[in-house]
């Protein structure tokens, strides 16, 4: 099969003539991924398969999780309840209304917010500092 490639490793005549045949260059040419699966089309789409599944389970999941506990936080609220804007303001809600809150920010200073601009409910942090862990 190899006969008619002749290949020297120790120097490289100019005058001497290397000749491929056809036969050769087919030999050296790499599986392609159809041959190595046995020509099965669906062997083919497995490593985009496997990227969409590892990309739900490490990115979507968690962050579908995560608006879960946001919106169960949001239906949670009521007055009283001391929050933190996604804005970075702090107050205390003073009335919640069906798609809006009203928060108390300073003395006779009220604001009207959508419930899903609220970033967080703000725990006390006195109970915990009071209570050794």
């Amino acid at each position: 099969m190899f006969d008619s490639f002749r290949f020297t490793p120790t120097f490289f005549n100019p005058n001497q003539q290397t000749r491929m045949t056809l036969e050769t260059l087919i030999s050296m040419t790499p599986i392609t991924l159809a041959e190595a699966t046995g020509g099965n089309p669906l062997m083919s789409f497995l490593p985009m398969i496997l990227l969409v599944v590892g990309f739900w389970f490490l990115i979507i999941a968690p962050q579908r999780k995560k608006q879960k506990e946001h919106d169960k936080m949001i239906s949670e609220l009521k007055s009283g309840d001391e929050i933190i804007t996604a804005s970075g303001i702090y107050g205390t809600i003073t009335s919640v209304k069906t798609d809006r809150i009203v928060v108390k920010i300073a003395d006779n200073t009220r604001i009207e917010i959508t419930k899903n601009s609220v970033g967080n409910k703000v725990t006390d942090t006195k109970d915990k500092e009071a209570k050794p862990a």
